[in-house]
């Protein structure tokens, strides 16, 4: 049979054309970022009632309250996060209003997540005259350093969502309500506390500002006994101690002329790590061997001279079950040999009032938080021997297990 090529042309052609529109356009930094110049005009049409950026200190001074807003509720916060000595509470949730005025906070990010040292969650940073100020975001993302990236400047609506404190670390957040009756000490830690940011809220809150720019990230370089003479090693159980401490959570650090002492902390006293399996022993010498899914941080000492401080890691870190620099199958001998730096997010940790109530405090709440070593994600711990030989990161190997 003939057929009309000329009309088949032209019945194909509005198809073709059709396909073709219907392609997506290209993706462009134009479109893909916010720029800082068209930044006010764009708040200011989506705002009606006006908005205000706050800096991340402002912020927590404006809408974290002490007790929050759920420490009257039938069923208020856990049971030991209250420190009723004091009047202080180390888990705490405010919300924030979701209509009215804009609620903003800028800052850019130092985390990544790639080594799992800091899963679903993001730390950003802001230079206010010349000083971090800093803040944790708890967000339900996976992945979320592929769209958050190393350097990225981001602006977040925060109406809606909430701000609160988990183990004392400040935080934006969400409420949850934790109701893990086969949790370790589970009739202490029923309650509420901070919640992740469901990932579609965080996404639709958050604007990109620029491309990311990891130069402009501030590191603070300093000894051990330089940041404890900026932070009190044990603060004061008042208003004025925490809040100095809350300040300085997540900021981003540099803990030089360092080593790892094959220590961890015993409840409240120090102990040489062993060389037992990491899935069975969480006192192995590995960074953060099994905490038999509890979800406990683990740390390992690091010292510079009589000062000492944690180096905080998660057992699901990809990074969780290497050795310690210096350590290996046989022990924790060799660490001393290795000293370098160890660079990561800050953080004072405590989960349990009791100890804050009778003066427990030792020290060891503080922590440095690295997002990876060499190999496995940003090489945050930099060691070297005394023949100035590098550390070249070790992982356990079950095959060479000593039993």
């Amino acid at each position: 049979m003939k057929t009309n090529k000329y009309l088949l042309y032209f019945v194909l052609s509005p198809l073709v054309l059709s396909l073709a529109s219907c392609e997506p356009k290209a993706i462009d930094a134009e479109h893909a970022f916010v720029q800082e110049t068209s930044l006010d005009q764009i708040l200011a049409d989506e705002n009606p009632e006006g908005y205000q950026i706050y800096t991340l200190n402002e912020f927590l001074d404006a809408f974290m309250t002490e007790a929050g807003s759920y420490a009257s509720d039938t069923t208020p916060y856990r049971e030991r996060s209250y420190d009723a000595t004091h009047g202080l509470y180390l888990y705490s949730v405010d919300t924030l209003p979701s209509a009215g005025k804009g609620i903003y906070i800028r800052g850019r990010v130092t985390t990544d997540d790639y080594a799992g040292n800091f899963y679903k969650s993001i730390v950003i940073q802001q230079i206010v005259n010349g000083q971090q100020q800093n803040l944790r975001i708890g967000v339900d993302l996976g992945s979320s350093g592929g769209m958050y990236q190393l350097g990225q400047e981001i602006l977040i609506r925060c109406n809606g969502l909430a701000v609160g404190r988990y183990a004392n670390q400040p935080q934006l957040c969400v409420p949850s309500y934790n109701n893990n009756i086969y949790a370790m000490n589970a009739s202490q830690k029923v309650g509420w506390c901070p919640g992740r940011i469901e990932g579609s809220v965080f996404r639709r809150a958050t604007r990109l500002i620029g491309a990311p720019d990891q130069s402009k990230l501030k590191y603070d370089t300093l000894t051990l006994s330089e940041l404890f003479a900026q932070v009190p090693l044990k603060p004061t159980a008042d208003a004025a101690g925490m809040d100095k401490i809350r300040k300085a959570d997540g900021r981003l650090v540099v803990i030089k002329g360092v080593h790892f002492t094959g220590e961890f902390d015993d409840n409240g006293s120090l102990a040489k790590c062993d060389t037992l399996h990491p899935d069975s022993s969480s006192n192995a010498n590995v960074f953060a061997p099994t905490t038999n899914n509890i979800g406990y941080p683990q740390s390992r000492v690091i010292a510079q001279g009589t000062n000492k401080m944690m180096c905080s890691c998660s057992e699901y870190a990809k990074f969780a079950y290497y050795y310690i620099p210096g350590a290996d199958r046989h022990g924790v001998s060799g660490c001393e040999q290795y000293s370098g730096s160890v660079t990561g997010i800050l953080g004072w940790y405590l989960d349990k009032a009791s100890d804050m109530a009778s003066n427990k405090l030792d020290g060891y709440e503080w922590s440095v938080t690295p997002r990876g070593i060499p190999g496995v994600g940003i090489p945050d711990i930099n060691m070297t021997n005394d023949h100035d030989d590098p550390w070249i990161p070790k992982e356990f190997d079950p095959k060479q297990y000593i039993k």
